[in-house]
């Protein structure tokens, strides 16, 4: 493919591309797509390309130059680019065309003084090149607090890639023709192009991009001579189009403002309407717990558990919430207060802290007197005299834990209830009798 077919198809496929993205913006007003924050890449269309046309020159600001003097040739480039987020992409380019390059350095009229400033004996000189690169591309302005949708994105570009040369012609001041570096040779040269530049969005799929770049090319040839120390480069001033790939019902990831997608999930009707579902959720579990805690009687048994509601103030009363009865005439043992009495000894078996069931009577009136007094009692544990002093200690303690452990299980506050064990001392019987160590066996009860 010769130059002139070059920049023919290179405007065709501009004209093309401008035509495409004419019919798209009177046809792609709106989106119909629903992307979700952090529901991935999928969700967007992400593949461009692009065709530019524009001017070259040899000729850079704020580096040193091979040439001093403006001139300019034609460009021309295609781009492939991969959108990876809002502000990333990967983009391969192909830029050709050609460089002239022209020096302050001229022939003078017959008898007047020459002056020449060209710095390596250049006058002007024409490259052609073709060169490819991968470039990343930063989007600067994709994230707006000022707009909720981004028509204009400026972005900053670099790469690397192999710039493939000829130098057609090279002067000298005198306008004679210097010897080129490399004859007739193409040359292969790594370079790194470094741009600048702004989109604006025609529709959602097309937009118009306007950008500089400059390629700074490893060697010194570029220009038709040697200049080291000043590497060869040469700047790409352009304009073009750049259509994205995909659906209509997906929206170009490149306009996508996250901010305003944050703020419209935060505001969406229907996670509104959810959370209102879940408040009234969470109102209807704390009405049941409120409920569950519900005691009309003062009883201490909440009603959906009183199986005796609306007993009087101060009455006692057992775990289902009826009023305990005591007998009026009750046989007392030896040592032993009624069956069924608050406070009344806790007996235990030989070596066991297990209660026995005929101790729960007294245990439920205790508790149930505890519960309405709000009084507090002191447990004391004690033992026979069996075994060593040490060891009934210990038993003694535990005999009184398994009352305490029934009281608080029973509803009356830990902290009313205080322990002591005592062991075999204090005996209320004599232990040399197995009548007597059955009563020594015990718990006691002391009111506070």
């Amino acid at each position: 493919m010769n130059y002139s077919t070059l920049k023919k198809t290179a405007a065709l496929s501009f004209a093309s591309l401008l035509v495409a993205g004419m019919v798209s913006a009177q046809t792609d007003s709106t989106k119909t797509g629903s992307a979700k924050l952090f529901g991935g890449i999928g969700q967007y269309n992400t593949l461009s390309i692009g065709v530019s046309v524009g001017i070259t020159d040899g000729l850079v600001p704020f580096t040193n130059n091979t040439t001093n003097k403006f001139a300019v040739d034609l460009g021309y480039g295609v781009s492939l680019r991969q959108q990876l987020s809002h502000t990333f992409s990967l983009q391969l380019d192909y830029l050709g065309g050609k460089v002239t390059g022209k020096d302050d350095a001229a022939n003078s009229a017959a008898g007047q003084s020459v002056t020449t400033t060209s710095k390596f004996g250049i006058s002007g000189y024409k490259t052609s090149f073709n060169s490819g690169a991968l470039s990343a591309v930063f989007n600067i302005a994709s994230v707006s607090f000022l707009h909720r949708k981004n028509s204009v994105n400026f972005y900053g570009s670099a790469g690397l890639g192999l710039d493939v040369y000829k130098i057609k012609e090279n002067t000298g001041p005198t306008g004679t023709v210097v010897t080129l570096p490399f004859g007739d040779k193409t040359v292969k040269e790594l370079f790194a192009p470094v741009g600048l530049g702004v989109k604006f969005k025609l529709s959602d799929a097309l937009a118009l991009n306007l950008g500089y770049t400059v390629s700074f090319i490893q060697g010194y040839n570029f220009a038709g001579t040697h200049t080291y120390p000043t590497f060869s480069h040469y700047s790409y001033t352009y304009g073009g189009l750049e259509y994205t790939f995909g659906p209509k019902t997906k929206q170009n990831l490149e306009w996508v403002n996250p901010v305003a997608q944050m703020y419209d999930e935060l505001y969406d009707a229907a996670l509104r309407q959810e959370v209102e579902a879940l408040k009234g959720r969470v109102t209807n579990v704390e009405t049941a717990v409120n409920d569950l805690k519900k005691d009309s009687d003062g009883d201490g048994v909440a009603d959906q558990f009183d199986k005796c509601p609306g007993t009087a103030a101060g009455s006692v009363v057992d775990g289902s919430g009826c009023v305990i009865v005591f007998p009026k005439d009750t046989t007392k043992m030896e040592g032993m207060a009624p069956k069924g009495t608050a406070y009344s000894n806790i007996q235990f078996e030989f070596d066991s802290s297990v209660l026995r069931t005929s101790s729960y009577p007294v245990l439920d009136a205790t508790s149930a007197d505890l519960r309405a007094s709000g009084k507090g009692v002191e447990v004391d544990g004690f033992a026979s005299s069996e075994g060593t002093a040490a060891h009934n200690l210990s038993l003694s303690k535990d005999r009184a834990n398994s009352v305490k452990t029934y009281l608080v299980n029973s509803g009356v506050d830990a902290k009313k209830v205080k322990i002591k064990g005592y062991g075999e001392t204090m005996p209320i019987a004599d232990n040399s009798t197995e009548d007597g160590r059955v009563l020594n066996r015990r718990v006691q009860f002391k009111q506070k």
